[in-house]
């Protein structure tokens, strides 16, 4: 059955058309958003692991948010995919608006707590007092982006879904540039200005996020002109359509949400395992996003072309495609772990660390090399093909189970407590990732992934 469907899909020129179309911008606007990354951890490298910890457990608390408003605005794609379909723009517009709101809600809450809890949320990740200070410096900056890095996110995730993905990757590109440019200016303090060095780079981020933000912003509510969806909508009246969105979106922010929390357990585990393998988890990482851009691409394509597909009511031509999707994120996930093994050696010896931190380091992209077929794989299915057939619920049960049964007491159990040697730890960490792998696949098989979904009335 499987291998009739995927040959089904092998010749239709106009399903990879679609979906390079969303995938590849998709893709490189990832690899810039993780270029800026990688520049951050690098340039602070230099500055010693102590930064380098600060400001990557900092970010833990940041990516908490940056994951709820990847749950509010992926939940939104959802339904925008299906009304852009079935060419329901009256619906499609509420969808908007109502994300919009719980975007702008949540940055508010974010910002609040940086502002008057810096040291007691650090305190939360590392017992180390030289790493909480510095973190605190991170953390000042970091306030007023919550909200430009939430309307940016979720602005981008609508034009994905009505075909426009070309418009946020040029955002990105100017972002990329500015928040390069004035990190080397404020770390450094360069062309005269103070040298800040953490705050620094927290500074150059705020910066950037905001000439992104009043972009990608000026040219949703100004310019567009097939959605047309201007600043007076966000006062449009949105109740007929409240509860379809609880129920596709609340079920997508719940899991990502509980995942950020689940990954920020993760992140606590490896702050009190030391700071030696905070830095190299840091630089393993950002090796990992580097090698897996095409897949977040597929994965945003897999719930944009299922939601069209849908919405145009074609049932068994989504159920095809989708097994075409998770074939797509088993073959990239191996290729995936292969670059990481060969570009190891040469990552690591960038950065200015210790000996035992290069040995950690080693161990964990050892694990990213063998775990990635099988996260690749769910990020496809999970956060693309299942979430755009509008399966959000069980979703979300498969990511807290397994993340917070699994992962967090056996991640726990093998770092802090049996002391095992670094590969063995983040294996456990992710062995979720397995589990799930297998779930997603019975759930594809069966059908049930596709769900209706109803529309707003004018």
């Amino acid at each position: 059955m499987i291998r009739n469907d995927f040959r089904a899909c092998l010749g239709n020129k106009d399903f990879y058309l679609r979906v390079g179309m969303i995938a590849l911008p998709i893709a490189l606007q990832s690899l810039i958003q993780i270029g800026v990354n990688m520049m951050d951890t690098v340039m602070l490298g230099t500055l010693g692991e102590t930064a380098l910890s600060a400001s990557a457990l900092a970010n833990q608390f940041i990516t908490i948010y940056h994951i709820c408003c990847m749950g509010i605005g992926m939940g939104a794609s959802v339904l925008v995919s299906r009304f852009w379909g079935a060419k329901d723009m009256y619906s499609l517009k509420e969808a908007v608006t109502i994300m919009l709101r719980l975007c702008v809600g949540f940055g508010l809450v974010f910002a609040v707590l940086t502002a008057l809890f810096p040291g007691q949320i650090m305190r939360i990740y590392t017992p180390d007092r030289d790493v909480i200070s510095e973190g605190i410096e991170y953390f000042f900056w970091a306030v007023p982006t919550y909200v430009l890095l939430g309307l940016s996110l979720d602005i981008t995730l609508v034009l994905r879904s009505i075909g426009k993905a070309g418009i946020p990757l040029f955002c990105s590109i100017l972002g990329f540039g500015s928040n390069l440019f004035f990190n080397w200016v404020f770390i450094f303090g360069k062309l005269g200005a103070p040298r800040l060095e953490v705050a620094g780079a927290s500074l150059g981020t705020f910066l950037a996020r905001l000439i992104e933000c009043t972009l990608i912003a000026g040219y949703f509510f100004v310019i567009e002109k097939n959605l047309r969806y201007r600043f007076r909508d966000i006062f449009m009246h949105c109740r007929d359509l409240i509860g379809e969105y609880l129920v596709i979106s609340i079920p997508v922010l719940v899991s990502d949400a509980l995942m950020a929390f689940g990954n920020s357990a993760v992140a606590i585990i490896m702050g009190h395992i030391g700071a030696a393998f905070v830095s190299a988890n840091s630089i393993t990482t950002v090796t990992q996003q580097l090698t897996t851009v095409l897949t977040q691409g597929i994965a945003q394509a897999g719930c944009i072309v299922t939601g069209h597909t849908l919405g145009q009511g074609d049932k068994e031509r989504a159920q095809r495609e989708a097994y075409t999707f998770m074939i797509f994120g088993a073959v990239l996930g191996l290729i995936a772990g292969v670059i990481i093994l060969l570009v190891r050696e040469p990552v690591i010896s960038m950065y200015n660390i210790e000996d035992e931190t290069k040995a950690i380091a080693r161990q964990l992209m050892n694990a990213i090399a063998f775990i990635l077929m099988f996260q690749s794989t769910n990020s496809i299915m999970m956060k693309g093909v299942l979430r755009g057939g509008g399966d959000t619920r069980f979703l979300m049960l498969a990511d807290v189970l397994f993340l917070w049964v699994a992962s967090v007491p056996l991640g726990l159990l093998a770092g802090l407590i049996l002391h095992l040697p670094a590969f063995w730890i983040y294996f456990f960490m992710k062995i979720d990732q397995i589990i799930k792998c297998i779930w997603c696949f019975g759930r594809l098989k069966s059908r049930k992934w596709i769900k209706a979904v109803k529309r707003a009335s004018p």
